[in-house]
């Protein structure tokens, strides 16, 4: 598709908008310098504590990553193999993305001032001078990370449209206290009013999408044109995102590379090393896809759909004739593909290069020459990593050969891939907490020194439980996933109360990951199940899309055959079972103690919807976009979102709740937990809220953590540990 020329005050701008009319595209970011931040590292520093998402510098030899021994997520630095980390960015805000320059001039990272969803783009250099906020300063802005130009003249930044001047947040926030918490009534809606959509699902509102019937191995039929194959969900509220290349070193402008009103999701994810094509991630969940941009004229060359999950979807080869991609377009797992370019950047072919049955392909990460991917594929929640060999031109065949390495804990989290052979690998595992590895060229694995011990997980006297997998068929017929948690010293004859334990997304998938939630609640003398009930990934698409529309009723019910299973299992007590669950868990927490009041003992509902029309109203705007390909359109859909939400039935309500949330959480706004929590004290139900000061949807400081475990802990201990409160 051709796109209208888009320019920003200011700005060097590319051509390149779209979306629905003719509004200007968010702002050029403003860089903003800071003081250089060369303070001291704290006196006090956590000895459980987590390193994660490496970024090397181009010789390898040093490393930045998030780290939390201070007790919240900074940025910080060091040697691959010595033992010495310093602090880069001292300040409170939590780092969520980490990214150091080719050149090496520069370390690029993401922080969350406050805590909260509005987060900015900055740069420092590896000596932790020059200090600059790239985007996201302006009052009420947000901006994350994109990529690097291949020589490290220019990083890419998405920034997002303002809500609106000097404002903060534009949504519901806080209840006032006079506020009325009465439910709203409403009743089941049909499935009729559903669209198709690709896959073997359906969606909420708009038209149907394309579907291309071509067989796995030969995906060229779904090569499509990037005209109008995407259906337009209308806007919410106002908003839009725009990608920026920006200069670090201030002597260009920003130029505009892409901007979309309304838009769900933006980033830039792969520059080509000639500087002419753009590989963009957009869309809203389930519906993302791949764009090749000409960066000179801002057209789009070719559009694919790509898989949910990781956001870095792909990277160009060195002569920019073929774009690596990791996708699940026409299949029910994500695989490796190869696109086949022309001289213009238009797709000549698709082919897969590499997949696994049953297995989805969750990282992909290539070097910049392009000569071998790193592939970490999710096998029933474990990760299997290996690296292939890519064929530097048309010429030159397929892919190989493979080679595995052994990993000594269960899941990857992020690649970190080394130009001279081997990577840095960020591993989570039942055992102990997040860490960094270096794996050699022989991808013989190595902890670095400045991550914890794998002993020093949790303090002496308890160690880790390792789960247990559980397979369960729900109602339905739909086999589900999950993993068990037996409390230590746990007569395993006798059943033990529990608590069936929902993550987020919903596409989110429970991962046999070290918790240190689940060891509060392990040491209270309660097991815990952590179910994947459908919508959850890592079990095919048609099982994420499986709770599209009405589909969602049976997610509420998939909660209630997971305690059913544990229990006929001999595992769980039937008169001492509890819910808990964070953002869509906390959603599901509340509307599985309004759908089957009678089942569970107590509740803790985390940074939850508990109705979908104030949700939508007090979201962010982009927030909303993506919802509403998973959740329904607010108008188009009212009746069904009414009929989902728990506040619909908050008279069912008979088990007491305490509801937690961030301060500062926009993504679910405060007002949601406030709700639910009002209505049900009104109904004389034992209910509580904790709001966490300093937080947004997640909960990244060490003291707001410990005390969220600890209050969850003993409200559930209260109502169902050795002598539950009536």
């Amino acid at each position: 598709m051709d796109h209208a020329p888009g320019t920003a005050g200011g700005t060097a701008a590319v051509p390149g908008t779209r979306g629905t009319g003719a509004a200007s595209p968010a702002p050029a970011p403003v860089p903003v310098r800071l003081p250089d931040h060369l303070s001291a590292d704290p006196p006090t520093l956590l000895t459980a504590h987590g390193c994660w998402y490496p970024s090397a510098d181009p010789t390898g030899e040093h490393v930045a990553f998030i780290c939390d021994r201070a007790g919240v997520p900074q940025l910080w630095s060091g040697p691959a193999r010595g033992t010495e980390a310093h602090v880069l960015d001292g300040d409170p805000d939590p780092v969520t993305e980490v990214s150091w320059s080719p050149d090496g001039r520069w370390i690029a990272y993401t922080s969350a001032p406050g805590g909260g969803e509005h987060t900015r783009v900055l740069v420092v250099r590896p000596d932790g001078t020059g200090r600059q906020v790239l985007a996201g300063a302006e009052p009420g802005s947000s901006a994350h990370l994109g990529c690097w130009t291949r020589d490290g003249t220019a990083l890419a930044v998405t920034v997002a449209q303002p809500s609106v001047s000097g404002a903060e947040h534009t949504g519901a926030g806080h209840l006032p206290a006079d506020a009325d918490g009465a439910p709203v009534a409403g009743v089941r809606a049909p499935g009729a009013a559903w669209s198709e959509r690709d896959g073997t699902a359906t969606l909420l509102g708009g038209a149907a999408t394309h579907r291309a019937a071509a067989p796995p191995r030969d995906l060229a039929p779904a090569v499509r044109a990037a005209a109008g194959h995407v259906p337009d969900l209308g806007r919410v509220r106002g908003g839009g995102l725009a990608a920026y290349l920006v200069d670090p070193d201030g002597a260009n402008a920003p130029a505009l590379l892409y901007s979309e009103e309304g838009a769900a999701s933006l980033r830039v994810c792969d520059t080509s090393p000639d500087g002419r094509l753009a590989l963009v991630r957009r869309g809203p969940r389930g519906r993302r896809e791949a764009l090749v941009l000409d960066t000179a004229s801002g057209r789009t060359t070719f559009s694919l759909h790509v898989a949910d999950g990781d956001p870095w979807i792909g990277r160009f080869s060195a002569d920019a004739r073929t774009v690596w991609l990791r996708s699940d377009t026409d299949r029910e797992f994500a695989a490796l593909l190869r696109v086949r370019l022309d001289e213009h950047g238009a797709g000549g072919g698709v082919s897969v290069a590499a997949e696994r049955e049953e297995s989805a392909l969750d990282l992909l990460s290539v070097p910049d020459h392009g000569r071998w991917a790193l592939l970490a594929w999710n096998v029933h929640g474990a990760t299997e990593l290996e690296s292939t060999g890519l064929p530097a031109t048309d010429a030159d065949g397929d892919t190989g050969p493979r080679h595995r390495p052994v990993l000594p804990h269960e899941v990857v989290t992020r690649i970190a891939p080394l130009e001279r052979g081997g990577l840095f690998a960020a591993l989570a595992g039942s055992g102990r907490r997040p860490g960094i590895w270096e794996l050699d060229q022989g991808l013989v694995p190595a902890r670095a020194g400045w991550s914890a011990r794998d002993e020093d997980a949790v303090p002496p006297g308890r160690p880790p439980v390792r789960p247990v997998p559980l397979r369960c068929r729900a109602r339905d017929g739909l086999t589900l996933g999950g993993w068990y948690y037996r409390a230590p010293d746990r007569d395993p004859g006798r059943p033990a109360p529990c608590v069936i334990h929902l993550h987020g997304g919903p596409e989110e998938q429970e991962r046999p990951v070290f918790s240190p939630l689940y060891h509060e609640i392990l040491g209270r003398g309660l097991d815990v199940f952590a179910p994947d009930v459908r919508g959850s990934s890592g079990w095919g698409r048609s099982f994420v899309d499986a709770d599209l529309g009405a589909g969602r009723f049976a997610a509420i019910d998939d909660v209630a055959d997971c305690a059913a299973h544990v229990v006929a299992l001999g595992y769980a007590d039937p008169v001492r079972l509890g819910v808990m669950g964070r953002s869509y868990g906390g959603y599901l927490t509340m509307a599985s103690l309004v759908w089957h009041p009678d089942l569970f003992r107590a509740g803790v509902a985390v940074c939850g919807m508990s109705d979908f029309a104030t949700f939508f109203a007090g979201t962010e705007p982009w927030i909303a976009q993506s919802a509403m390909a998973k959740y329904g359109h607010p108008e188009r859909d009212r009746d069904l979102l009414r009929a989902l939400s728990p506040m619909s039935r908050i008279d069912q309500l008979r088990a007491p709740v305490l509801a937690v949330h961030g301060e500062h959480d926009t993504n679910v706004p405060p007002t949601e937990s406030e709700q639910f929590i009002r209505a049900a004290r009104g109904r004389g139900v034992p209910a509580r809220q904790l709001t966490l000061r300093d937080e947004g949807h997640e909960f990244l400081r060490a003291d707001n953590r410990r005390l969220y475990r600890r209050a969850a802990a003993d409200w559930l201990e209260r109502y169902l540990g050795s002598n539950p409160t009536p």
